[in-house]
């Protein structure tokens, strides 16, 4: 076990769950914009669903995770959760008070690039069998 990404993972999941909770009560209260809280909850959806899973990376063991090539997956998988989620998020918050947020719409595709670079270059590693035993 990689006790750095558990709990790393852990607290990913806890602050996706918060978010979670924010847009579903206080969000709605602030806009009634379907388009605006159906962006907050996708960044939602995939912060959560990428904590999940490096939870389970980090519950698989750490000579794993101390592949260098798996060490790169992670990264881009990091990275991307980091830029998705948390462009949309800010593009939300931008959305609802006001300021400006043309600088964050090429985020959320680089964000999504890099989760597809991640689970690509994951699930190369693990099929050519590059896994230490």
């Amino acid at each position: 076990m990689n006790k750095r990404l558990v709990y790393g993972a852990c607290f990913s999941i806890a602050l996706a769950i918060i978010l979670g909770a924010f847009g579903a009560h206080a969000l709605r209260k602030l806009t009634s914009s379907e388009e605006i809280l159906r962006g907050f909850q996708t960044g939602v959806d995939y912060h959560l669903f990428h904590s999940g899973a490096f939870l389970v990376l980090g519950l698989w063991g750490t000579r794993w995770i101390d592949h260098p090539k798996a060490r790169i997956a992670l990264l881009f998988l990091v990275l991307g959760v980091a830029l998705f989620s948390g462009s949309l998020y800010v593009l939300t918050a931008c959305r609802v008070w006001g300021c400006s947020y043309a600088w964050v719409g090429p985020i959320t595709p680089i964000g999504g690039t890099l989760l597809i670079l991640g689970w690509t270059w994951l699930g190369y590693t693990l099929v050519k069998g590059e896994r230490p035993n």
